[in-house]
């Protein structure tokens, strides 16, 4: 089974492209739905996160606030490497799992959609990864109109990331995501035909 690494920053239309993927029949591992299951089935990472980050990001209810705790963590990195010692290995522990379902049911292809693919080594254990980009501005503008933050949100969620130039040197394949729709297509149905010419 080829597995494949989809990733990209905050804003450069990683999603587009999985969507793209999906639509064409492809099985997706979304690493954010996972890192959300993984919360839902582990109450104890929450109870670490209240013990390591205070309750203020639970409600009345005890609700977990994830907007204000994204904003917390992106906003200093150290609290946010210390989120991720803490749930990373859940999520790689889920993915991992998911990935040897596919492979067992015979499944030719698999798409790991994940942000910090490289981050957290996980291009590693792939045969490709593929890396979509967009301008900084680009990126700027999408998150602002999508998640309703500031600039100043958004900017210090782009700084904690590596930056898309870093993470090229990872990448087998780059889209271009800086187009219109019907640009990004073309690079992602011309992957595809690559894709179904190997497997």
């Amino acid at each position: 089974m080829i597995k494949i690494g989809l990733t990209g920053g905050i804003g450069t239309g990683k999603s587009t492209i999985s969507d793209i993927f999906r639509s064409e029949n492809f099985n997706i591992i979304d690493a954010d739905v996972t890192a959300r299951d993984v919360l839902e089935k582990n109450p104890q990472i929450l109870d670490i996160i209240r013990s390591e980050f205070g309750s203020g990001f639970f409600d009345w209810r005890g609700e977990f606030r994830r907007k204000e705790f994204g904003n917390h963590i992106f906003k200093f990195s150290k609290q946010r490497v210390k989120y991720e010692s803490i749930i990373m290995p859940y999520i790689k522990k889920a993915i991992s799992s998911e990935i040897d379902s596919y492979e067992k049911k015979g499944k030719k292809v698999v798409i790991i959609d994940a942000p910090t693919l490289i981050e957290n080594n996980m291009h590693k254990d792939m045969d490709y990864v593929v890396l979509v980009c967009a301008d900084n501005s680009t990126q700027i503008k999408r998150v602002i109109s999508r998640d309703n933050l500031t600039k100043t949100e958004v900017v210090s969620r782009i700084n904690a990331q590596m930056s898309l130039n870093e993470k090229k040197d990872f990448a087998n394949v780059i889209i271009d995501n800086n187009g219109d729709l019907l640009e990004t297509q073309k690079q992602v149905y011309d992957l595809i035909d690559y894709i179904n010419s190997i497997v």
